[in-house]
């Protein structure tokens, strides 16, 4: 078991678990950031940050990504999220990942978006 590799663990969950050349993403949200009650486009980029900011800690990146979840609020979003989400992944040599969108509820009504992420280790 000391294979796998926990970071920012609390008695509910870790942020990041590295194991077997994979990097696993708890669900990254918009809450506690001034783009909490914003609009769509600013909770994306805000989680899309985030993401970045773990999948680095834990030495991989976005060229990484094997698959996404990622949960709407509300599905009339899905325009507006895709928008950010497409720029984001621009350029990308790797590709697209796998991914699915799910219209779900939130642990709060200001979040409008969630995103869980698999990505391979190494960058």
């Amino acid at each position: 078991m000391t294979d796998i590799q926990r970071h920012h663990t609390n008695a509910r969950m870790s942020k990041i678990v590295c194991h077997g050349g994979l990097v696993y993403l708890c669900g990254q949200t918009a809450k506690g950031s001034p783009s909490a009650n914003g609009d769509i486009a600013a909770q994306t980029m805000e989680v899309l940050t985030r993401i970045d900011t773990l999948l680095a800690e834990a030495g991989s990146d976005r060229t990484r990504l094997l698959t996404v979840t990622i949960y709407l609020r509300d599905i009339v979003d899905f325009a507006g999220m895709n928008a950010v989400w497409e720029a984001w992944l621009a350029g990308q040599q790797a590709g697209a990942p796998a991914r699915t969108t799910i219209e779900a509820a939130m642990a709060t009504e200001s979040l409008r978006v969630e995103m869980t992420v698999t990505a391979a280790a190494g960058n």
